[in-house]
């Protein structure tokens, strides 16, 4: 079993509406987006599927403790 890799800071993206799958292992190769890693390294873990209503700019957590997955709420400088 492969641990989770958690960043230090948000992956900030222009994103558009949909359903998505957000990695929350830290390990895929497209992140901020899910490949699939997760459960082919047995993490325990698996992705943040959301609807994104509207388009724009978003900041996706990658330190895995904030309070509003997948998006970060700066959870990352306060610890």
């Amino acid at each position: 079993m492969t641990q989770p890799k958690h960043g230090t800071k948000p992956i900030v993206i222009e994103e558009t509406a949909g359903k998505k799958a957000y990695c929350w292992c830290g390990l895929s190769a497209k992140l901020p987006y899910c490949d699939g890693t997760h459960g082919r390294e047995q993490t325990g873990v698996k992705p943040i599927v959301c609807e994104v209503d509207k388009p724009g700019r978003k900041a996706v957590c990658q330190c895995h403790r904030t309070g509003t997955p997948p998006w970060c709420d700066g959870t990352h400088a306060r610890q």
